[in-house]
């Protein structure tokens, strides 16, 4: 297969992500904007209102701007940067005529690695505060722990110390 054939068969790829990811945000929109008087949504709705209640923060969490613009501009540069690199890199290692042209390629490569770092640095700084937050989460967890298995050794011994009292003052009455 040639290069040229890889090219297509990635970029048919891409398109065909790109149409799925277009037909679930519109049915994400589709859905807001239903009328509410169809028989099938009373139903739903029925059927939703039987379930637990979210918070109203977690209730008001749908598709935003932020998402699409995520799933429509980021990931799609951030993966062509890659495919692209990866792309000159292998062609430059079996054909001397990219090692050439390899300043122009290289061009191309920074013009869409600045955005795509950008984007990728911001991911991983979500990335690691959400693990703060876990680690967070477990330190109260396990301080829960540990105050919860203090306190109930103490009460274990304050009910033997208990125990033995009373059971002295039982013995003392005889």
């Amino acid at each position: 297969m040639t290069w040229l054939g890889i090219l297509e068969v990635l970029a048919v790829v891409m398109a065909v992500l790109a149409i799925i990811l277009a037909m679930m945000i519109l049915v994400a929109f589709a859905r807001r904007i239903i009328p509410k008087s169809i028989p099938e949504l009373k139903l739903i709705k029925k059927i939703k209102k039987d379930k637990p209640k979210m918070s109203k923060d977690t209730a008001s969490e749908g598709v935003t701007f932020n998402d699409i613009f995520m799933f429509m501009i980021a990931v799609p540069l951030v993966l062509l940067w890659v495919g692209f690199a990866g792309f000159v890199i292998h062609s430059g290692l079996q054909d001397d005529s990219v090692l050439e042209q390899i300043e122009g390629y290289t061009t191309l490569i920074a013009i869409l690695g600045g955005p795509a770092l950008l984007i990728i640095k911001d991911a991983l700084d979500v990335w690691k505060q959400e693990q703060a937050e876990k680690t967070a989460f477990y330190k109260v967890k396990a301080q829960a722990v540990i105050d919860y298995n203090d306190h109930a050794q103490k009460q274990a011994q304050m009910i033997e110390a208990k125990a033995q009292e009373q059971e002295h003052k039982m013995e003392s009455k005889k």
